[in-house]
């Protein structure tokens, strides 16, 4: 016999689950409840109606040719083909914005320096975007948009205006020579884009051999130097000046002169330029006032009118050069420096770096080393450059001569430069020479500017 018990739960969890309830009273609980029924019937609603919108929208595709572009294409005259058959011309979609961009600059800097013809009298139509930036690019248009390497920069043939006033004083008792540097006046903005940042650079030139003429003496535009050889005994440079085209300077420099350098063989070139953060100066005018044509025995104020700058001859360079077609290489010696000695320090010494350029654009370079000055000093180094398949009548060769102290590590200073190649004007004889005589060395005295 199975006997049937209860068994009775616990009290307390019965008991809880009785009076388990909502602590709201009844009408809350029935607003509760009707606010979540609206709710639902409300995104009821709203499914209902995105479900009709997507079963009732019908797409239209577009398969034949749109009416007003087709009489807008057969309005005009007929194209023919090269062979003499007529129909409809064919249209080609292109991204020409980056060559929009680059044409805008070019008519914008053409428009404020002058460009050359290439991008200023010719006309650009959407057809000729490509082929105008073809033709634009080896004759001066790029530069205004990438470095300005490549090309010169317009900025070298503006118009000189503006004086420098400034003076000068020498006292006899210390044999001391004191330049002040005043005042920049009637400069003009030169650049749309950024003010003017005027310094002066001042150099005391002295003339070691006067009436002594070198071969290749001539500038990169084809100008005469003047004649004779200089030295450059002191070098001072001014404060920058942001945002004047009348800067005031004050700027105050001396130096002693011993008593052998006489007075009237001693010249003072200073040159107003605007600074360029990348070091490319772009020279404003200069002023050249040699010492002998005035009276420096007192303080004596001045004021000159800005000048073209013109490059002085400070020393000679005996160059080197051979070509060789088969295996499309320059071979450059350098093997004599020629300057005029100056009281220096047995410390100091000379080097060179050599360069060949094609289009104004820097190829290859090579550094010499470090020798000591003299008055001849003898290097007799050769170099190689091998050319990249490129037309040899663009290409130049560059040679920097640069004076630092080999004792120990300081900047080095830039004594003078040369170029031989085939210029704008006239081409060197040097380069002449050399492609007349292909495989064979050919040596020649150049002139050595700063």
């Amino acid at each position: 016999m199975v006997t049937l018990m209860d068994y009775l739960g616990p009290v307390g969890a019965l008991s809880a689950s009785v009076e388990l309830r909502m602590p709201f009273p009844e009408p809350v609980k029935y607003l509760i409840l009707g606010v979540s029924v609206t709710l639902l019937l409300m995104a009821l609603g709203i499914l209902v109606w995105q479900t009709f919108r997507c079963c009732t929208q019908t797409y239209a595709t577009h398969t034949g040719p749109d009416p007003v572009c087709d009489d807008l294409l057969r309005s005009g005259p007929m194209w023919t083909s090269a062979d003499g058959s007529t129909g409809e011309p064919s249209t080609k979609v292109e991204d020409v914005s980056a060559q929009v961009h680059r044409l805008s600059r070019c008519l914008l800097e053409a428009s404020v320096f002058h460009a050359p013809e290439e991008c200023t009298d010719k006309q650009i139509t959407p057809e000729k975007v490509q082929t105008e930036v073809n033709t634009c690019g080896p004759t001066g248009c790029s530069t205004l948009q990438t470095d300005r390497t490549l090309f010169p920069s317009p900025l070298l043939h503006l118009q000189v205006c503006g004086s420098l006033r400034f003076s000068v004083f020498f006292d006899r008792l210390q044999s001391r020579l004191v330049v002040t540097v005043l005042q920049v006046e009637g400069l003009e903005e030169h650049h749309p884009t950024r003010t003017l940042q005027p310094f002066v650079r001042l150099r005391l030139m002295w003339a070691g051999a006067e009436g002594e003429e070198t071969e290749g003496s001539k500038d990169e535009e084809g100008k005469d130097t003047p004649p004779g050889l200089w030295a450059v005994l002191q070098e001072w440079r001014s404060r920058i000046v942001k945002g004047s085209c009348n800067p005031l300077f004050g700027d105050q420099f001396s130096c002693t002169l011993q008593g052998d350098k006489e007075l009237h063989r001693i010249a003072l070139r200073m040159e107003v330029r605007d600074f360029d953060k990348f070091s490319r100066h772009v020279v404003l005018g200069e002023v050249r006032k040699p010492l002998g044509q005035i009276n420096v025995s007192y303080p004596l104020e001045l004021q000159e009118e800005l000048k073209a700058p013109q490059k002085d001859l400070v020393g000679e360079v005996l160059l080197s050069l051979k070509f060789l077609p088969t295996s499309q290489r320059l071979e450059v010696g350098l093997l004599k420096v020629r300057l005029v000695l100056v009281d220096i320090s047995s410390e100091a010494a000379l080097c060179a770096r050599i360069s060949v350029q094609w289009n104004q654009c820097k190829l290859r370079h090579h550094k010499t080393s470090v020798l000591s000055y003299s008055l001849v000093t003898v290097f007799n180094q050769v170099f190689l450059f091998s050319l990249p398949e490129l037309p040899l009548e663009q290409c130049k060769i560059l040679v920097s001569v640069y004076a630092k102290d080999a004792a120990r590590k300081s900047a080095k200073r830039l004594i003078g430069q040369l170029t031989v190649g085939k210029q704008k004007h006239s081409e060197d004889k040097h380069w002449s020479l050399m492609m007349h005589s292909v495989r064979q060395p050919t040596a020649m005295w150049h002139g050595l500017l700063l």
